[in-house]
């Protein structure tokens, strides 16, 4: 039996970290998950996103925002062993500020369920999640019950009962994003 790894990442959360604590640090993917999976063969990486929203008819600057996402998803699908997998971002009207609030919608449970139908079939015996909110521990409770083996790696903000239900913990740090960074 070959000893395997799936990536599970959360876009949102990952953008987060890189634009808040790395100077928004680009990144080359393909590198990115070869670095955090090590030694171990990666079945696949899986990348957790939303389109940014747009209105009707969407302003040139949502169209914009819009083909760029477009482009980076379609960069990542060409990778090896990439999959990107997509929710839905909704309006949720307006904060107390006047700003537009959103919320991504299924993007958790996309990522929960390809994580318990790989352990649960026997294709990983190891998942390594890039994430911070505690929403994914269910789906990391029944991993580990499969005897899954659960890496974390997170930035400064990461939920405590996170990082409690995982095996291990691996936070970035700004030598491993620079290993990890396109090249200038």
């Amino acid at each position: 039996m070959t000893y395997r790894t799936a990536i599970f990442t959360d876009g949102a959360y990952l953008s987060y970290v890189l634009r808040n604590e790395f100077n928004q640090a680009r990144l080359d993917f393909q590198k990115l998950s070869n670095a955090m999976a090590g030694e171990v063969e990666i079945l696949r990486t899986y990348y957790y996103d939303c389109l940014p929203y747009q209105s009707n008819p969407p302003t040139q600057d949502e169209r914009q925002r819009h083909a760029a996402a477009r482009r980076f998803h379609n960069a990542l699908q060409l990778l090896n062993r990439f999959e990107v997998r997509l929710g839905r971002l909704e309006f949720r009207g307006l904060d107390s500020d006047g700003n537009l609030r959103f919320e991504q919608k299924r993007v958790d449970i996309l990522l929960g369920v390809d994580l318990v139908q790989l352990a649960a079939k026997g294709h990983i015996q190891e998942a390594i999640i890039v994430a911070g909110d505690s929403d994914f521990i269910p789906a990391i409770v029944a991993a580990k019950a499969d005897g899954v083996i659960v890496r974390l790696f997170h930035g400064d903000q990461c939920h405590d009962d996170l990082k409690r239900a995982v095996d291990e913990r691996i936070r970035f740090d700004q030598s491993f994003i620079d290993s990890v960074a396109l090249a200038q």
